[in-house]
């Protein structure tokens, strides 16, 4: 995934004292995928009430943290083998949830469905916060082989994934706009492409 990548670029430049500039870079390139992916949940519910934004924000952030601390404790015997298949997973989760909305979106203009499905809650919450942070365990594992405190960047890793999920939920409704009725199946749509691309940039 690009977030891996980036990171993989950036780790040699750590040292002691943590320059706050290469994390924050590192968090940014993990946290797209966090953005995405909310951008596409607004825009397929149309709009984010701030208890939503507030609850995909924090499920976001706390996945983003706690995947890397997993990650640096877990150690290679762990994750050597995960890496094999982790695109695999992350493309399944997307692509269940974007595939969910798509069919929703139909039922919806044929009348079938009154209301939308709150995704920002229950399994397709959880499935998109573990989607999305799956980068982070590779992270976790190369900043314990440099043998980083990993506290430090989890946090700041936390911190701004929280501020980019809130910032792609405030964009979604604008898509969602341009798109007008067919909003749900644009998000779906991102969901998958977002799957896609990750498999793409693994294979």
């Amino acid at each position: 995934m690009l977030g891996t990548r980036f990171c993989y670029n950036v780790l040699p430049f750590l040292n002691s004292s943590m320059n706050v500039l290469v994390v924050s870079g590192m968090a940014v390139a993990l946290a797209m995928d966090c953005f995405a992916v909310s951008l596409g949940m607004s825009c397929g519910l149309n709009k984010l009430s701030g208890r939503q934004t507030f609850r995909l924000a924090l499920h976001f952030a706390l996945f983003q943290f706690a995947m890397p601390v997993i990650g640096w404790f877990a150690g290679e015997n762990l994750l050597r083998p995960i890496e094999r298949f982790d695109h695999w997973i992350a493309f399944g989760l997307l692509a269940f949830v974007g595939v969910k909305m798509v069919r929703g979106s139909f039922r919806a203009e044929k009348g079938e469905e009154e209301c939308p499905v709150d995704r920002t809650r229950g399994l397709s919450l959880i499935v998109l916060s573990v989607a999305t942070s799956i980068d982070a365990l590779a992270v976790g594992l190369s900043l314990a082989v440099l043998r980083v405190n990993i506290l430090y960047p989890a946090a700041i890793i936390g911190v701004i994934c929280f501020a980019l999920t809130v910032a792609g939920s405030k964009l979604g409704p604008v898509v969602g706009r341009i798109v007008g009725k067919r909003a749900e199946l644009a998000g779906g749509l991102i969901l998958i492409a977002i799957g896609a691309k990750i498999l793409a940039g693994h294979l």
